[in-house]
């Protein structure tokens, strides 16, 4: 494992842009497959693969994370904050882990045949049972809310540092450079000199 670096490499940048605009997609495709019964088929059909791609992805920025580390919050940023930014992003890759394999398992337990782009067919991992297929429909369903949550709250953390604190942070992800706000801190008329 190597030093921290103040920046994100381009592995990671790439991954985290490619991976925050599919799982925007799926987790609207996702809530468009509940509501619309004429394109159910085929957003089905795209949430599958999507799905497993972003799972293989997430496995890649694993391992590029474990191998270049995630650059620290700037110092200023308060200890609890750094807490609940670290246990966030592990939160977050915990669900965008177990998501794509309880849909595998709920298809599994439904006795549907798991298809990818059109020819590749997945085993199943489960035995078929409708209590099953039940249980885990319900368990994608929240785990699929409790990501977008989470989503929004990163997203708005990463507003609040671009547009609040301008620490550089939401441009280390971005450019791979953190731009940090240089100017003195304004001086009060009581405070002394």
């Amino acid at each position: 494992m190597r030093k921290k670096d103040p920046n994100f490499n381009l592995t990671a940048r790439i991954l985290h842009w490619l991976m925050a605009c599919m799982i925007f997609c799926m987790l609207f495709i996702g809530a468009f497959m509940m509501t619309s019964l004429d394109n159910r088929p085929w957003l089905i059909d795209l949430h599958r693969p999507l799905g497993f791609a972003i799972f293989l992805l997430l496995i890649i920025r694993f391992i590029n994370r474990i191998i270049n580390p995630q650059p620290p919050l700037p110092n200023h940023t308060p200890s609890w904050q750094r807490l609940m930014a670290n246990a966030t992003h592990w939160f977050m890759y915990v669900l965008i882990f177990c998501l794509p394999l309880i849909g595998w398992a709920m298809l599994s337990s439904g006795n549907y045949p798991i298809i990818l782009f059109g020819e590749i067919e997945l085993p199943a991992i489960t035995p078929v049972s409708p209590i099953w297929y039940a249980f885990l429909r319900t368990s994608h369903s929240i785990l699929a809310w409790t990501l977008f949550i989470i989503v929004l709250g990163h997203l708005s953390m990463a507003l609040l540092h671009a547009l609040i604190y301008q620490d550089g942070v939401l441009t280390s992800i971005v450019k791979g450079k953190k731009k940090v706000k240089t100017e003195e801190p304004t001086k009060f008329e009581d405070e002394p000199s």
